[in-house]
């Protein structure tokens, strides 16, 4: 699976799922980037086969409607669509 990484502040572990063509996930993305916080990020959209069926799978575990964006913190706190100050919030 091709995982993009940013560097930053370390916040714990942050993941985003996102799909490459959502105006939302890119705002989710230059928010963390933005807030200058590591963090790891997919475009669910763009795998094919196994891989996309193992990581939707992944995402229905902490946001079973499977919407996008979706963020991850330390696999216990999930963030889903655009929420700003939820991501904020939650990186404190």
């Amino acid at each position: 699976m091709s995982w993009n990484h940013v560097d930053g502040e370390n916040k714990g572990k942050v993941v985003l799922y996102a799909l490459s063509t959502c105006e939302w996930c890119k705002k989710t993305r230059l928010l963390l980037e933005d807030l200058k916080v590591d963090f790891s990020y997919i475009y669910v959209d763009l795998l094919e086969g196994d891989e996309r069926s193992e990581l939707i799978e992944e995402v229905k575990r902490f946001n079973p409607q499977l919407s996008f964006p979706t963020v991850v913190l330390n696999d216990e706190n999930t963030i889903v669509g655009f929420n700003e100050e939820g991501i904020r919030e939650a990186l404190e």
